[in-house]
């Protein structure tokens, strides 16, 4: 492979790419207070414009949703709460969410306050959108993450699982971008070690996807880099002692640079194959991801030009490691050491080659694999499966 310093891998200022600045961003302990004030300036001052809480029944069992409808009450919003967002969410219960809009405001526009992870916030905005006028923008939303991974409320479009296609699709646009992100750490302390390490795992993958991205700017770079370097510090904290102040709000930003990373760089082959493992077999998006990245990224240094090689070799800089060699390693330990471990049971791949070639069509014909800095095939991705599973 050949040697690039880090400091050559930066994309020129001759790259053209388009800065969209995006949410709002309000930061900080506490910062769940300010929910009301926000929702008064999307409204312009109305208190009567009403509020749609998307959220699910796990997170309102824990008394965080009360905390939101409390807020929303002393700013004198009527307030409609859809919490039946499944943990993978689907197109029928966006369309049914939407539903329940329009029968609870049929003559406003309300304001879309998503509350929770990356499920609740993309199903927020695909009702977001179903829910409006086909033919003008999206219901103004306002994201309020509880998880530090996704980075959902960086971007416009959700995530979506099509159960009769069996595949991940995409509901949203540009208008459906959160007009604010409020991001309270204190929301996060309660997250269990689990899903605090299956959601940093997904922000740490769209640090290292987005750094390396075909797509990768100027812009995307910067938040992918720093991304990366507070997601390996602090995610190892974070899940030993999920209280750690420190932690969760190092967490909670991390996440969020990772998501403006990959806004605009778009991702690659982790999470083109997390996407079909999640489709097919039900996997934790975070846990899909972890099984498969050690081998995509050994993978992906095989074959490399300079350019991509200095990409790769800022990786390895901002990991405090020696050469992009040890990627790979320090990845799989990494993961392992906060319970998220590489690699597939080869039984949950079904009997013969038909389990690997499905999840190998389904991951070929997700967008996200067209930013890899190597390309791959069916055949290939079908080879990076097989060298995951054990």
């Amino acid at each position: 492979m050949t040697t690039v310093p880090a400091s050559a891998c930066a994309c020129p200022a001759t790259t053209s790419f388009l800065h969209e600045p995006g949410p709002a961003v309000d930061s900080g302990p506490g910062a769940l207070a300010r929910l009301g004030d926000h929702v008064l300036d999307v409204h312009a001052g109305a208190r009567t414009g009403g509020v749609v809480v998307v959220t699910d029944a796990g997170l309102r069992a824990t008394g965080i949703v009360d905390e939101v409808l409390a807020v929303l009450a002393a700013a004198g919003q009527p307030t409609v709460v859809v919490d039946d967002v499944p943990g993978n969410p689907t197109v029928p219960a966006v369309e049914a969410g939407a539903r329940v809009v329009a029968e609870a405001f049929p003559a406003t526009r309300p304001v879309v306050v998503a509350v929770g992870g990356g499920s609740a916030l993309d199903a927020a905005k695909g009702i977001a959108r179903l829910a409006a006028d086909p033919t003008g923008p999206g219901l103004p939303l306002i994201a309020v993450p509880t998880t530090a991974g996704t980075g959902a409320e960086t971007n416009g479009f959700g995530v979506l699982e099509d159960p009769v296609r069996r595949c991940k699709v995409y509901c949203g646009d540009t208008t459906t971008t959160p007009r604010v992100a409020l991001l309270d750490p204190l929301l996060t302390h309660g997250l269990p070690p689990g899903a605090t390490a299956a959601t940093g795992v997904d922000a740490l993958v769209h640090a290292l996807e987005s750094l390396v991205s075909r797509g990768r700017s100027p812009v995307s770079e910067a938040f992918a880099a720093e991304a990366l370097r507070r997601v390996w510090r602090w995610l190892p904290v974070a899940h030993a002692d999920g209280a750690d102040p420190t932690a969760r709000a190092e967490m909670l930003v991390g996440a969020h640079l990772a998501g403006q990373a990959l806004t605009r760089s778009g991702l690659g082959l982790v999470h083109g194959l997390g996407h079909a493992l999640t489709a097919h077999h039900g996997v934790v998006h975070g846990r899909a991801l972890a099984m498969v990245l050690p081998e995509v990224v050994a993978w992906s240094l095989d074959d490399v030009g300079a350019v991509d090689a200095g990409a790769w070799a800022r990786v390895t800089e901002l990991l405090g490691l020696r050469h992009p060699g040890e990627l790979p390693g320090a990845l799989a330990r990494w993961t392992d050491a906060v319970g998220v471990p590489p690699g597939i049971d080869r039984a949950a791949l079904g009997p013969g080659p038909s389990g690997l070639e499905v999840l190998a069509a389904t991951a070929a014909a997700d967008p996200v694999c067209r930013n890899a800095p190597r390309a791959a095939d069916r055949t290939a991705l079908a080879g990076l499966l097989t060298r995951s599973a054990h």
